[in-house]
């Protein structure tokens, strides 16, 4: 199987392009925010690379949030369009399962990606590995950061935290629990070689068009929407990807 995993649900933008369990090539770019001018020039110089026709590809798998608003729906789109266009499989896999996956499987600990998600909060799951496979123990979502370690200081086990821990997360989240640690920074940085990984054996969308990217929480406009429009419900002022 011949896949196509994208990647720009947070600062880092990478592609990857795997047939079966095999990286082929991959590119990613940690430096530059602006996703929507570089993607497609990437995919475009990987398929040349490996000298692949966009009609070789067989799946697309996307890192479907939680991250940046813009960034989820870069990816989302490109993926759906992508997908739509050509007539391929599309996978969405959490953008959080993506980071916790460059731990190895033979870890014991309980593994916890968090990304900086603004103002003391993060977007955080909790995932093992059982036998080969990665778990979700916790379901993504969107917290203070030390609400989470108030969380994690609870469970009797080991924890490794597996993120950017950036100045502001670390001024409001207080003391580590002696029973949690961080991982060092590479492991931060998001692979699309496991996003492709994660998306070989998943269920592909049965609707392209229903797919939408995983926020965890509502946009700054809609939450300036509901404070305008206290008790209404929502509206499609925002058009979904």
């Amino acid at each position: 199987m011949k896949l196509l995993a994208i990647d720009t649900s947070n600062h880092p933008m990478s592609v990857a392009v795997v047939e079966d369990d095999q990286l082929l090539a991959t590119e990613t770019l940690n430096m530059v925010r602006n996703h929507s001018i570089y993607l497609m020039p990437v995919i475009n110089k990987l398929f040349k690379l490996v000298k692949w026709q966009p009609e070789d590809v067989d799946r697309i798998v996307v890192a479907q949030g939680p991250g940046s608003y813009t960034g989820i729906r870069i990816a989302v789109s490109t993926a759906k369009v992508l997908a739509d266009t050509m007539n391929k499989e599309l996978v969405g896999v959490s953008s959080l399962e993506v980071l916790a996956r460059n731990i190895v499987p033979t870890t014991k600990e309980v593994i916890v990606p968090f990304f900086d998600a603004r103002r003391g909060n993060v977007f955080a799951g909790a995932y093992q590995w059982q036998d080969g496979k990665l778990v979700n123990r916790i379901a993504d979502q969107h917290l203070a950061m030390k609400d989470l370690l108030a969380q994690l200081a609870k469970l009797d086990q080991p924890i490794l935290l597996v993120g950017h821990l950036t100045d502001r997360i670390e001024k409001a989240m207080g003391e580590m629990p002696a029973n949690v640690q961080l991982a060092p920074r590479p492991f931060a940085i998001p692979s699309t070689y496991q996003l492709a990984l994660a998306g070989k054996d998943a269920q592909p969308v049965t609707d392209i068009d229903s797919m939408v990217p995983h926020y965890l929480r509502i946009t700054e406009a809609e939450a300036n929407w509901q404070k305008l429009h206290p008790g209404e419900t929502r509206q499609n002022y925002v058009r979904e990807v």
